[in-house]
């Protein structure tokens, strides 16, 4: 039997009583290492499930499976992945193969980014006349500031058999640009969210066991120090971006003012979050990877904008501020 495991968002703890039990009994276990990273190591995960790690890496998933899958349709093979399993769709490829070589396989899920990312509060009722322009609100409350004080929210009446709506819409990736890449493509999607009142989750780019391109074409398996986009770097590009289409004489959906929330190891005791501008973004400390960064929609309800009040960034911030975490 294949398992496939979550480990959840934090640390070794984090996995499930019934993921552990499994883990316990494995013959093999492989930790993915690739597409996100808990706030301990290798070694922690070992002394904690009581077993050794294999730690497989993008090569060995992608084009060496069937070593994973080796002796799986006799004996449990336990694949380990930091958040859900499917939060990428290289796992997938992982189950399509066992099933191809008739091999059982079970997934044992777990928290991701993908759901966790409500503790910001951007997940409130979504409803029409309680949910209120965010540029709107930031010109209007505390001459421009761009959150309401509890005290200060305009209380509206809504509907109290509303329909609990999450408001994300589709999920970004904000790769690291090169002087030869600069893609900006995403930003499409961005738009769309936007139009449509949703807010955009972005994930940012992990650059983990990755060969320069001068290694890669001499065929040496030398690799790059491990690379973690910040908040920082992506708002930096997405101002880029911002300005770019200015350039072009297009409108963009996206300013220096709108209203984004910066989120760092969410899941961890050290969890930070910082709600801000755009442009501030580009300069508040959030810490250690991982980092990740919500655009928010055109409107925002108003208790969205009072959970969102508890992570704003200083008005009277000039320089890089250190947000402190729940």
């Amino acid at each position: 039997m294949l398992y496939l495991i979550g480990l959840g968002l934090g640390d070794a703890k984090d996995i499930t009583v019934k993921g552990l039990e499994v883990v316990r009994r494995c013959s093999r276990v492989y930790l993915e290492a690739y597409t996100s990273v808990l706030t301990v190591g290798k070694e922690a995960l070992e002394e904690f499930y009581g077993r050794k790690l294999v730690v497989a890496d993008r090569e060995e998933v992608e084009q060496e499976a069937d070593n994973i899958l080796k002796d799986a349709d006799i004996s449990d093979v336990a694949f380990l992945v930091v958040g859900d399993p499917f939060g990428a769709t290289t796992h997938s490829d992982l189950v399509l193969r066992a099933t191809k070589l008739g091999i059982p396989y079970r997934v044992i899920h777990n928290a991701s980014i993908m759901n966790a990312v409500g503790c910001c509060g951007l997940q409130g009722k979504q409803t029409h006349p309680s949910s209120h322009d965010s540029s709107k609100e930031m010109r209007r409350v505390n001459g421009g500031n761009p959150f309401m004080k509890p005290s200060d929210l305009v209380r509206t009446h809504y509907h109290e058999n509303s329909m609990e709506l999450y408001k994300f819409g589709e999920t970004v990736s904000i790769v690291f640009w090169t002087d030869t890449w600069r893609p900006e493509s995403f930003f499409d999607k961005v738009k769309k969210n936007r139009q449509n009142g949703m807010h955009t989750l972005c994930l940012l780019d992990i650059k983990v066991k990755e060969q320069s391109l001068e290694n890669l074409i001499k065929g040496r398996k030398i690799y790059e120090p491990p690379r973690y986009m910040s908040v920082n770097q992506a708002a930096q590009q997405l101002l880029e971006i911002v300005q770019n289409q200015r350039i072009r004489g297009e409108e963009p959906a996206v300013t220096e003012e709108t209203l984004c929330v910066g989120l760092a190891r969410v899941g961890a005791d050290d969890q930070k979050i910082a709600a801000g501008t755009l442009r501030q973004m580009c300069t508040v400390d959030l810490g250690e990877p991982l980092h990740s960064l919500i655009i928010t929609g055109g409107s925002i309800h108003p208790m969205e904008m009072e959970m969102l009040s508890l992570f704003s960034i200083p008005e009277n911030s000039s320089e890089s501020q250190s947000i402190n975490g729940l």
